[in-house]
């Protein structure tokens, strides 16, 4: 077997660049001729739905909870990073891409990362346009912070709830395209099986999980934004429909799936060793003591060191 990541070819600055301006273009009057699947409805896939459907391609969206709001990005609540020096401190795309390696123990492909930190600066403006609320300076600008350990200040937020309010604003970009009919919705939809035709992904079975009834769709490319295996280790944050159910069943038709257990794991699913041994004390008193959740206490009352309000 050869494994083939597709990284295109060239110096790394220059990698993805030269790929996305000799790509192929599709003329605007034959998108509508071309049907794509998307399953999931996290923020990568309502966003790639609704983007897609904003272009003219016909696009059918499946996720198997009751609504595509219920996608497990609701969860990421820290914030998202992109490189736009709004602080004047030094970040580029470069600092990024090697805080980024380093955070992934440098095992992650370089070619990617460099393009995901390309990427995050465009990422921003795309939610604001869908209507994230981003928290603010004074004057009105995007403000912003460090957060996980890095050296500038680089990551938007929404007090916290960033993964809630990226969810709703792809979730209301989605729907838009669904209220115009560029998007077909299929929620309670389980995928099932994956449809290969000489080679390539042309379709999918799926289960609708309220009738039962077995469903084949057809298409020209299908798109999975499933998420990753979040339940391989039984302390994560992460829900028990992140089972990699998808994944596993397009890997059973030779796609190639690496690192199942690169997973999110938060301070808050740890547990607690101690009164001050654990990261889960510590975050309880940083966000006790910060005003957010403070409680006064009545007059003469006392509280355990670690009991939050």
């Amino acid at each position: 077997m050869i494994l083939d990541s597709k990284i295109p070819e060239g110096p790394l600055e220059q990698k993805w660049k030269n790929y996305k301006k000799t790509a192929k273009l599709v003329n605007p009057a034959n998108r509508k001729k071309l049907d794509i699947i998307v399953v999931g409805t996290g923020l990568a896939g309502s966003s790639v739905a609704a983007s897609l459907g904003e272009m003219g391609y016909n696009v059918k969206s499946f996720c198997f909870q009751d609504s595509a709001r219920r996608a497990h990005s609701v969860a990421a609540q820290g914030g998202v990073n992109a490189a736009k020096n709004y602080k004047n401190d030094g970040d580029s795309v470069y600092r990024m891409f090697v805080d980024t390696l380093k955070g992934g123990d440098f095992r992650a492909r370089e070619a990617n990362v460099y393009r995901m930190a390309e990427c995050s600066l465009n990422l921003i403006d795309q939610a604001v346009a869908q209507g994230v609320p981003f928290g603010r300076e004074y004057g009105g600008y995007l403000n912003n912070r460090s957060f996980g350990g890095v050296q500038v200040s680089r990551t938007f937020y929404a007090r916290g709830q960033t993964g809630q309010q990226l969810l709703l604003g792809a979730y209301q970009a989605l729907m838009r395209q669904v209220g115009k009919k560029s998007i077909q919705l299929f929620t309670r939809h389980e995928m099932l099986d994956l449809v290969i035709i000489d080679g390539k992904a042309r379709g999918i079975i799926v289960r609708n999980l309220d009738t039962g009834e077995i469903e084949r769709h057809a298409a020209h490319a299908v798109v999975l934004a499933t998420g990753g295996y979040g339940k391989i280790y039984y302390l994560s944050t992460l829900a028990m429909g992140c089972n990699a159910s998808a994944i596993w069943r397009a890997h059973k038709k030779g796609a190639l799936m690496a690192s199942p257990s690169w997973i999110q794991v938060h301070p808050t699913s740890l547990p607690q060793s101690g009164d001050y041994q654990s990261k889960l004390t510590l975050m309880s008193e940083s966000l006790r003591n910060d005003g957010r959740i403070w409680v006064p206490l009545k007059e003469n009352e006392t509280r355990p060191p670690n009991e939050i309000p």
